[in-house]
């Protein structure tokens, strides 16, 4: 009786076919992983910047720059708040320029403002509330050489009594008119203010508040009482003005503080912030879809990486690339409870508008922090984002021939930086005890180190540092240029040179990885690139090695048994039926 054949085995490859064949295999295998991973983060980039980008407003510089020019008067030299430089001229300023253009005037052919109330002069902005003007006083000190001092400002001889008009009596007593109640100190939970960083010092919540209410009239009267008065003298160190606007025509809240610093050494300096601000939670449903899919995508990726911390426990903060993922996760769920706030913001500004028909006091000064801080959040998740296309290099090393680099010249990049950082210091110190009084580069330690940061760029003005001192200037300089510059400078570019030099020698001995393998397949796929005998030998031998390929020799037995098989079921039905 014949039986049924067994499975014929097929041709037997040698090792060094195995192991070309298995390392294939896993070169596929990696290929379509590596596939879906740029996928997805081409994915996730994408709506990231969709997200990130739609975010500013293209009117917001338009605004800006427009306030700025009005409320400075930078057109006009004897009416330029960033020229004032004592006090009688920030009072012109005050009383000619700002009151002047914080009310709607008569139109160019002498028409009133009709259906303009609470507008600016500009027509286009929209006062919320009223505009406040807040001062910063300090207590007297005694001194030695006179009866008295004043020092500068600092949180802990902040002036906080009430006084009369002309300070010269304490009081308790709140008065109901404008020009007293700006002699009574007020908190910062009666005034909704918060503390403000200026150029020269962080200045308190609190103050003596002068509230521009009422008539244009009026406005002009009572800043002219208040000159007479002496409200600002000797012992004010900061005059902060703050307003709300709001422009109809682009939909956007313009928060405006105009600071004016009166330091001890009877200087003025100004400087003023403009930040348009949008409460508007989303502009469209394309940018709403866009963030959905973008946390959605961030939910993916915490998953991953609580996978990767269930996997590797302590080690997983051992690596550099997860914190740029928690990074990047908890920017972005920042971002959303900044956004949720400034929604519920927005509704609650609306409902105090409707209400009032705009006359209410609204301070957009914690408004503004909040809105910075979504900027800088955004903008760091933008760089963590783009800063993991460093991490798909890692698919072929000649894309990461800037962290071999690193990696290679680390020890000697530390040593370096060390004695670059001895030298550094001592040329810092050099310049800010030399030129302290005469650059005002040099005034402070930070602004030496950005002016010697500068020279080291080879950009730099050796015309005043030769007026600050004819010998010692040029030869500071000189001294600098040839340590840092050439000695310095060049030791750390030879560093970097020669390890990259020898990475790229390493590199060369090696496979170019995963992405050849890619980049052949997809020639082949498209036709560009035909096939050689060697590669159809190597998919015979892949074939022979799945089962799909027999050699004509081995088929002649196979077909042999099969034959005589179905023979004998011939037989066996044709002996059952007699």
């Amino acid at each position: 009786m014949i039986t049924r054949p067994s499975s014929i085995r097929p041709g037997r490859l040698n090792e060094a076919e195995l192991i070309r064949l298995r390392q294939k295999r896993l070169k596929e295998i990696h290929m379509w992983t590596v596939i879906r991973e740029i996928l997805m983060y081409i994915c996730f980039i994408s709506v990231l910047y969709m997200v990130v980008y739609s975010n500013p407003y293209s009117n917001a510089f338009l605004q800006a720059n427009h306030l700025r020019k009005y409320f400075l008067n930078s057109r006009q030299a004897d009416l330029d708040l960033t020229e004032v430089s004592t006090i009688d001229k920030y009072w012109q300023w005050l009383g000619s320029s700002f009151v002047d253009n914080l009310r709607a005037q008569k139109w160019y052919n002498g028409d009133p403002p009709r259906n303009l109330s609470g507008f600016i002069n500009d027509k286009s902005h929209r006062l919320i509330g009223w505009a406040t003007m807040r001062q910063l006083r300090v207590k007297p000190e005694q001194c030695r050489i006179v009866s008295t001092c004043h020092a500068d400002y600092s949180f802990f001889n902040e002036d906080k009594h009430s006084y009369t008009p002309t300070w010269l009596n304490e009081t308790s007593r709140m008065s109901d008119s404008p020009v007293e109640k700006a002699f009574t100190y007020q908190s910062s939970d009666e005034l909704d203010t918060f503390i403000y960083a200026g150029t020269y010092a962080s200045y308190g919540s609190g103050g003596y508040v002068y509230e521009f209410r009422g008539g244009f009239i009026d406005v002009r009267n009572n800043i002219s009482r208040l000159h007479a008065l002496g409200w600002i003298d000797e012992k004010t160190r900061a005059v902060i003005i703050q307003l709300t606007l709001y422009n109809p025509n682009v939909r956007l809240f313009t928060a405006v503080t105009i600071l004016a610093e009166f330091l001890s050494t009877g200087g003025v300096f100004t400087s003023a912030r403009f930040e348009p601000i949008s409460f508007d939670a989303f502009t469209s449903r394309s940018q709403l879809l866009c963030t959905i899919i973008y946390m959605l995508l961030v939910v993916y990726f915490m998953w991953i990486e609580l996978r990767s911390f269930i996997e590797l426990k302590r080690k997983y903060f051992y690596h550099f690339w997860s914190y740029v993922q928690l990074g990047l996760i908890v920017c972005s769920w920042t971002s959303v409870g900044i956004y949720t706030w400034r929604y519920n913001e927005c509704q609650r500004i609306g409902q105090l508008f409707s209400e009032t028909n705009g006359y209410v006091y609204i301070n957009l000064q914690f408004a503004s922090y909040v809105n910075d801080l979504l900027t800088y959040l955004l903008g760091f998740c933008c760089f963590f984002g783009t800063i993991q296309l460093i991490r798909l290099c890692r698919f072929n090393p000649r894309l990461c021939l800037f962290v071999h680099t690193l990696k290679h010249s680390a020890k000697e990049l530390l040593s370096f930086m060390f004695m670059f950082a001895i030298m550094f210091m001592s040329f810092l110190c050099l310049f800010y005890l030399l030129f302290m009084s005469q650059l005002p580069e040099c005034a402070s330690l930070l602004g030496t180190a950005q002016m010697l940061f500068e020279m080291t760029l080879m950009k730099f003005d050796a015309h005043d540092l030769s007026e600050a001192a004819a010998f010692l200037g040029p030869f500071c300089f000189s001294l600098f240029i040839v340590f840092v510059v050439f000695i310095c400078i060049s030791m750390f570019l030879s560093i970097v040179v020669d390890n990259f030099r020898r990475v790229r020698a390493t590199l060369d001995d090696q496979s170019d990885g995963i992405f050849s393998f890619m980049l052949e397949r997809f020639q082949r796929w498209t036709g560009w690139k035909k096939m050689t005998e060697e590669d159809m030998n190597a998919e015979r031998n892949e074939r022979l090695r799945a089962g799909q390929y027999y050699h004509p020799a081995d088929m002649l037995s196979k077909k042999v048994d099969e034959l005589l098989y179905a023979l004998d079921r011939i037989y066996m039905d044709q002996a059952r039926k007699f």
